[in-house]
């Protein structure tokens, strides 16, 4: 299956509206957060985590010349390089800001149903769903599998529109226009469009959809579907283009224009240009993860090193020297991603994806063919599903409480 479709190829990071990540631009308003530049750290830091794109495009554009197959390709190997410590590091990146930062403890209390109940119920569910005996739910394993694919590349579609809508929300507020109706509303359609609708349309013209024929392939039709891929391939890209200049020409026109902005538009319009165009997929997928995993990562070292230190309990002061370091944060998410490597990539990719095996050998093989393979699915849907969910309420500035807790993203850090 797709690593875009399965990766949770997608912190969410701050957005607005409704689903992970979101965002709301009232609540970025209200923080009236001093500002000495329309970065969310500064220049380097930025296009380092989150304007990555306009170094990265072209680099995996050159490292894929003269490859027909791309993955034999030295794009493969910094896919890796980069993978293992941002991969699963992303995914867990909300939880740690939930569970591991003294910021965000008083969160459990005052918003148990977010943080606490619906976690622990979606963990649930999966595990029913998945390890229920045949007699208890008689559906085959594979057919529920292939439901909870199809659940998850939906959610994970929404996510990753969800965090380009909260990063432009983001520097549209370091700019000083945070609460302009009409600005929002043209980042919400740019992100839900062109980085959420016209990127699932892509994939399903690429064929990397995850069980695409079973449920993509009869939307598209099969008499004349050739001529109707072309139009949709030339309206998407027509699209695109439409969009993408439509923001960057409000935005130069708003008095007030952020080169941050600009540069993020741009690097969304180039990744999504290059689903459609590029002649491997893989080359998309790697844009498009990449620049989704270290942007959340970045935004949680952040908000974790930014926030409130007061430990009040033996953990929080074990956990102190980390949470007050962005770097330390980092770290500490990279090295778990790297140790969850071999039991979520179990559920995220199929075995011509793996990149377990190069750093765990044998294990990592005998974990893919174990009896325990049901249990390590349902702990991957259920860690990717409870990760939507912690972004969408870690970054939910509309909550007074969250944006005390995040101010790190909102106002002035201290340098990790």
């Amino acid at each position: 299956m797709s690593m875009l479709a399965r990766n949770e190829p997608a912190v969410n990071v701050p957005g607005e509206g409704a689903g992970p990540s979101a965002v709301p631009i009232q609540g970025l308003a209200r923080a009236q957060c001093p500002r000495s530049t329309q970065c969310i750290r500064g220049p380097a830091w930025d296009l380092v985590w989150i304007l990555n794109p306009l170094w990265l495009v072209p680099l995996v554009l050159f490292l894929a010349i003269g490859h027909e197959d791309v993955r034999s390709s030295l794009v493969d190997g910094l896919f890796f390089v980069l993978a293992v410590p941002l991969w699963f590091g992303h995914r867990v990146s909300s939880a740690w800001l939930a569970y591991a930062t003294p910021a965000y403890r008083p969160l459990l209390a005052q918003q148990r149903l977010r943080f606490v109940v619906a976690p622990l119920a979606i963990a649930a569910a999966c595990l029913a769903v998945l390890l229920a005996p045949q007699d208890a739910l008689p559906i085959p394993l594979e057919e529920r599998v292939f439901w909870l694919i199809v659940l998850d590349f939906l959610l994970v579609s929404h996510h990753f529109a969800a965090q380009h809508f909260g990063l432009l929300s983001l520097y549209r507020s370091r700019a000083g226009r945070a609460a302009v109706p009409h600005a929002r509303r043209l980042d919400r359609w740019f992100s839900l469009v062109v980085g959420g609708g016209l990127v699932v349309l892509a994939q399903a013209l690429s064929g990397s959809i995850a069980f695409q024929e079973r449920w993509i392939d009869p939307w598209l039709g099969i008499d004349g579907s050739e001529m109707l891929a072309r139009v949709l391939h030339d309206g998407g890209v027509a699209l695109v283009a439409l969009l993408s200049g439509l923001v960057l020409f409000m935005e130069m026109r708003s008095g007030r224009p952020s080169l941050p902005r600009i540069a993020y538009v741009i690097c969304v319009a180039a990744m999504v240009l290059l689903a459609f165009l590029a002649r491997d997929p893989f080359l998309f997928i790697v844009l498009w993860s990449v620049q989704h995993w270290s942007a959340a990562m970045g935004l949680a070292s952040l908000a974790a090193s930014g926030g409130d230190q007061a430990a009040d309990t033996r953990w929080q002061r074990v956990l102190a020297p980390i949470n007050r370091r962005g770097w330390a944060v980092l770290l500490v998410l990279a090295v778990i991603s790297a140790l969850l490597l071999p039991i979520l990539e179990v559920e995220a990719v199929p075995d011509d994806y793996v990149y377990a095996d190069r750093l765990f050998g044998e294990a990592a093989w005998w974990l893919r063919s174990s009896p325990f393979v049901p249990l390590l699915l349902a702990l991957g849907f259920a860690s990717g599903f409870i990760h939507y969910l912690l972004d969408r309420a870690a970054f939910r500035f509309s909550s007074p409480e969250v944006r005390k807790a995040a101010r790190g993203l909102l106002g002035v850090r201290p340098r990790a």
